[in-house]
C-alpha cells in the first residue's frame, strides 16, 4: 500500500460526508431559489448547475490540500500572504463595482473575489505567527509582541477589504480573536484588546461607515424594536421586511415541495426577494420559507456538526500550527453562518456574507473546499512527528509559551 493511498484512507470520512450532505442540500436550495427565473437575462435558472461546476473545480483543491503535509505552510505562508495582498491591490485598481461594493475583479470573463483569497492567506499567516515564531525566535514568546505582529498581519488586508466590502472585512474580527484564544495569549491581553475595539465602534459608525451602511444598521434596529414608522419600506426596509415575513409565515413544514401545503407561485421569495441575491445572500430565507422550521434546523444542525468536528480535529492536531489553522477555519465558517442566518432572521444588518456550503458563490466555494482540505491535512498527519522536533513535543512548546505569559 503506497503512502499516498494510506493518506487517502486516513481522511476523516465522517467530516467529508457531513460536508457532502451540506453541498448537496445547498445545490437543491439554489435550485428552489432560481429554477423558475427562466426569463432572466443572467440565466439565473441555471445557477444550480453553475454551483455544481464550482464544486467540481474545488474538489481537486480539497484533495490536493488534504493529501499534502501542511508543514509546507512554514515556508509558503509569506508568498501566499503576499499574493493575497496583491489581489486586494489589484481589486483597488481594477475592481468591478456591483450595487455599491467594489468587491469583484474580472479574469477571463469570470468574476472573482480577492477578499476570499485574502482571508484564507490571513488564516495561514496567523497560524504560523502564533504557532511557529515562538519556537524559532524566543523573543516572540512574549504575548504582546505576538499580538502586535499578528495584528499588523491581519490589519493590513482587513483594512483593504473593509474599504471596499465592509461585510467581508468583519470576518477578520472573529478569526483573529479565535486564533488569539488558541495561540496561548493570556486572557488579560484579549480582554484589553476587545474593550479597545468596542471603544472605537461608535467612531467607526459615524465617521467610517458610508450612509447606506449606516441605514442598514438603523433599519435592522427599528425593525427589531417595532419602530415601523421610521423604516422606509420602499427603500432600505424592503428586503429585510419581506425576508422576515417569508421566514415567519413558513411554519414548521414550509411552503415547498416537501410540505403538505399546496405549493404555488405566490411564495414571498419568488415575488419580493432580489432575484440576483436570493440564491446567495438570502439563501437561508429561501430555505426557511421552502422547508420551514425543520429545514432551517436541519441546515444549522449540520453546520454545527461540521464545526464541532473541526474543533475535534484541532484537539487532535500534532502541533500548534495545525491547531491554529483549524481553529481559524472554524471561526471563519462560524462567522459566515452566524451573519448570514442573522440577517435573514432580521436580527443583524443585511451584509453580503454567503453561508458556507449552501450559498451560491464561485470564489467562496473554491476557497471553502481548499480550507476543508487543509483541515483534513491536519487530521491525516496528526500522528506524524512535527518537523525539526525530535526531542520536544507539542506539550513542551505549550510550557515554553506559558513561561512567556509572565512577561
Amino acid at each position: 500500500m503506497t503512502p499516498l493511498f494510506k493518506k487517502f484512507l486516513g481522511i476523516n470520512w465522517i467530516l467529508m460526508m457531513t460536508m457532502a450532505g451540506l453541498l448537496s442540500f445547498g445545490v437543491y436550495s439554489i435550485y428552489n431559489a432560481s429554477y423558475f427565473r427562466v426569463d432572466s437575462p443572467m440565466n439565473l435558472d441555471a445557477k444550480w448547475k453553475d454551483q455544481i461546476t464550482w464544486i467540481g473545480l474545488g474538489v481537486p483543491f480539497l484533495f490536493g490540500a488534504a493529501l499534502v503535509d501542511y508543514k509546507w505552510l512554514r515556508w509558503a505562508c509569506v508568498p501566499i500572504y503576499l499574493a493575497g495582498i496583491a489581489g486586494l491591490i489589484y481589486l483597488e485598481l481594477f475592481g468591478v463595482e456591483v450595487k455599491g461594493n467594489k468587491a469583484w475583479v474580472e479574469i477571463a470573463g469570470q468574476r472573482m473575489q480577492p477578499s476570499q483569497f485574502a482571508i484564507m492567506a490571513g488564516i495561514v499567516m496567523l497560524a504560523v505567527i502564533f504557532g511557529e515564531l515562538p519556537r524559532i525566535w524566543s523573543v516572540f514568546r512574549r504575548p504582546w509582541l505576538r499580538i502586535i505582529v499578528g495584528g499588523v498581519a491581519a490589519g493590513i488586508p482587513a483594512c483593504l477589504v473593509i474599504k471596499e466590502d465592509f461585510g467581508s472585512g468583519l470576518v477578520w474580527g472573529p478569526v483573529f480573536i479565535a486564533m488569539l484564544l488558541v495561540g496561548s495569549i493570556p486572557f488579560r491581553y484579549i480582554i484589553t484588546l476587545v474593550l479597545s475595539v468596542l471603544c472605537v465602534v461608535p467612531i467607526m459608525y459615524f465617521f467610517v461607515l458610508k450612509p447606506y451602511q449606516q441605514a442598514r444598521i438603523d433599519t435592522t434596529w427599528y425593525l427589531l424594536t417595532n419602530q415601523m414608522d421610521k423604516v422606509d419600506m420602499r427603500g432600505d426596509g424592503w428586503v429585510p421586511n419581506y425576508v422576515q415575513t417569508a421566514v415567519a409565515s413558513a411554519g414548521f413544514e414550509g411552503k415547498g415541495p416537501l410540505s403538505a401545503k399546496v405549493s404555488d407561485q405566490r411564495t414571498i421569495h419568488r415575488m419580493f426577494f432580489p432575484e440576483g441575491e436570493a440564491h446567495s445572500d438570502f439563501i437561508f430565507g429561501v430555505i426557511c420559507e421552502e422547508f420551514g422550521f425543520r429545514g432551517a434546523v436541519l441546515v444549522l444542525s449540520a453546520i454545527a456538526l461540521l464545526l464541532l468536528q473541526g474543533v475535534f480535529v484541532a484537539f487532535c492536531a500534532r502541533d500548534q500550527v495545525g491547531r491554529l489553522l483549524v481553529v481559524g477555519v472554524v471561526a471563519m465558517f462560524f462567522a459566515h453562518t452566524f451573519q448570514n442566518a442573522g440577517m435573514n432572521l432580521c436580527m443583524l444588518p443585511v451584509i453580503g456574507l454567503p453561508m458556507p456550503f449552501i450559498s451560491y458563490g464561485g470564489t467562496f466555494m473554491v476557497v471553502t473546499l481548499f480550507l476543508m482540505g487543509m483541515m483534513q491535512s491536519v487530521w491525516i498527519h496528526r500522528n506524524i512527528s512535527p518537523v525539526n522536533k525530535k526531542a520536544s513535543s507539542g506539550s513542551d512548546h505549550e510550557v515554553e509559551l506559558n513561561k512567556g505569559h509572565e512577561d
